[in-house]
C-alpha cells in the first residue's frame, strides 16, 4: 500500500483533521452496515490489513482506493467527503475549499462546490499531472451524471470502453454505469472541472 496525503489546508502537525474524520467515518460506515474487515475486503478486493490501518488514520487513501470504497459504500466522493467536513456555507470561500491530494498519483481534488442538503449538485476541480493515469473499477453510484469540462491542458477519460480525448473548453457529459479512467498524457498538467449530479 502507498502512503499518500490527504490535506486540509489549515492542519496542524500530526494526522489531518480531515483525514482523521475520514477514517473515523469509514469506520462508523463498515459498522452501520455489520460488516466485519474481512468482509469489507471481499467487497472491494483491498487487504483487510490495509483497512484496518485506514480506519486507524495511519495511511490515506489512494484516489483509487478511496472509489473502491465509495463504491461499497454507495456514494459518490463529494459526499464522503462531504459527510466529515463542517455543514458548508451557501458562499464557498476558495480558501475554504476542501483540497485532497493524492500525491502518488499526482491527483489534486477540489471540492468547489460540495455536496449541501436540499441541493443535488456538486462542482468539483481536479488537476492531474502530466503521466499521471487513473482508474476506478465501479462507479461510486450507479448512473451517476457527470460533466467534465476541460479548463487548461489535455484530458483523456475513458468511459465504458470508449476512450476520449479532451482539450480546453471541450466538455463530455455522460451517466456513469461502467469503470472509468482519468489520464493525462501531457505535456502539462491538466486542470478539469467536473459537476456531479446524482440518479
Amino acid at each position: 500500500m502507498r502512503d499518500e496525503v490527504l490535506v486540509d489546508e489549515e492542519a496542524s502537525p500530526g494526522p489531518e483533521p480531515l483525514e482523521a474524520r475520514l477514517a473515523v467515518r469509514l469506520a462508523e460506515l463498515r459498522v452501520e452496515r455489520g460488516w466485519s474487515l474481512d468482509e469489507l475486503a471481499r467487497r472491494t478486493g483491498v487487504s483487510r490489513s490495509t483497512l484496518s490501518r485506514l480506519e486507524r488514520a495511519e495511511i490515506s487513501p489512494t484516489a483509487a482506493l478511496l472509489g473502491k470504497l465509495c463504491a461499497a459504500y454507495e456514494r459518490t466522493m463529494s459526499r464522503l467527503l462531504a459527510e466529515v467536513e463542517e455543514e458548508p456555507p451557501r458562499v464557498v470561500r476558495a480558501d475554504r475549499q476542501a483540497v485532497w491530494r493524492d500525491e502518488k498519483s499526482g491527483f489534486t481534488r477540489r471540492s468547489v462546490s460540495p455536496p449541501h442538503p436540499g441541493l443535488r449538485g456538486e462542482l468539483v476541480e481536479g488537476i492531474l499531472r502530466p503521466g499521471a493515469d487513473i482508474s476506478y473499477d465501479t462507479p461510486p453510484v450507479p448512473g451517476l451524471e457527470q460533466h467534465i469540462w476541460v479548463l487548461d491542458g489535455v484530458l483523456e477519460v475513458t468511459v465504458g470502453g470508449a476512450a476520449h480525448e479532451l482539450r480546453a473548453g471541450d466538455c463530455l457529459r455522460f451517466r456513469l454505469w461502467d469503470r472509468s479512467r482519468f489520464r493525462c498524457p501531457g505535456p502539462d498538467p491538466v486542470r478539469y472541472a467536473v459537476v456531479v449530479v446524482p440518479p
